[in-house]
């Protein structure tokens, strides 16, 4: 991990603390993201942009997220060592191992069968043994494995799943970029309280790729 990347990732957190209420890395998210190479989860050229604070194509018309949104999502879901995580959207499996130092278990959705594979096989090189990765469409979650104390959801939806939001424990956190693939877009973090309404506040604006659904 870059100490520069670290440094790009703690001054973002100053600059939109007015609008996250974050103004800095919590020192178990920071360990985290200190503690995963980004660049493993890159490949051919783009490794050696790795350690940049921005987005980079992993193939299949994805993207591996910057650093700080990655830093943000994980620390906006307040994640505890006992949870277990659902991710909507596997890509190259950067988010997944920052949540897997985190948390009990990561269960991780990924629709494209290349890129499920090949996350497989990183989170094995990596010895994460409470990781779990399936192909299929997010969007209809995992319901043998919930309820799920948090989820994920790393590509622009316009509407939020309700299944998904069916499978999120009360007390549970969902973030997730809202808003029209090519159009305005708001991280959003949606909380399911106990015996009380489903709230929802926006975070920052973004721009994450589309959501890919199976037909």
């Amino acid at each position: 991990m870059s100490q520069r990347m670290l440094a790009d990732i703690e001054a973002h957190f100053n600059d939109t603390l007015a609008a996250t209420g974050l103004g800095a890395l919590s020192p178990s998210v920071r360990a985290a993201m200190a503690s995963v190479d980004r660049g493993f989860f890159i490949e051919g050229d783009g490794s050696r942009e790795a350690y940049r604070d921005s987005a980079l194509p992993i193939g299949s018309g994805q993207t591996i997220s910057q650093p700080f949104i990655v830093a943000l999502m994980t620390q906006l879901l307040m994640p505890r060592p006992y949870q277990r995580i659902l991710e909507v959207g596997t890509g190259s499996g950067y988010q997944t191992a920052v949540l897997a130092q985190l948390v009990s278990e990561v269960f991780s959705l990924e629709i494209i069968d290349v890129l499920a594979s090949s996350a497989r096989q990183r989170m094995a090189q990596l010895g994460y043994a409470r990781v779990s990765i399936r192909c299929a469409d997010g969007y209809q979650g995992w319901h043998e494995k919930a309820p799920f104390d948090s989820i994920i959801i790393t590509a622009a939806i316009n509407e939020i799943p309700g299944k998904l939001l069916g499978q999120l424990r009360e007390g549970g956190r969902m973030v997730l970029p809202l808003g029209k693939p090519g159009g305005a877009q708001q991280l959003v973090l949606v909380e399911k309280p106990l015996a009380a309404p489903v709230s929802v506040r926006p975070i920052l604006p973004v721009r994450f790729v589309p959501f890919t659904r199976s037909h």
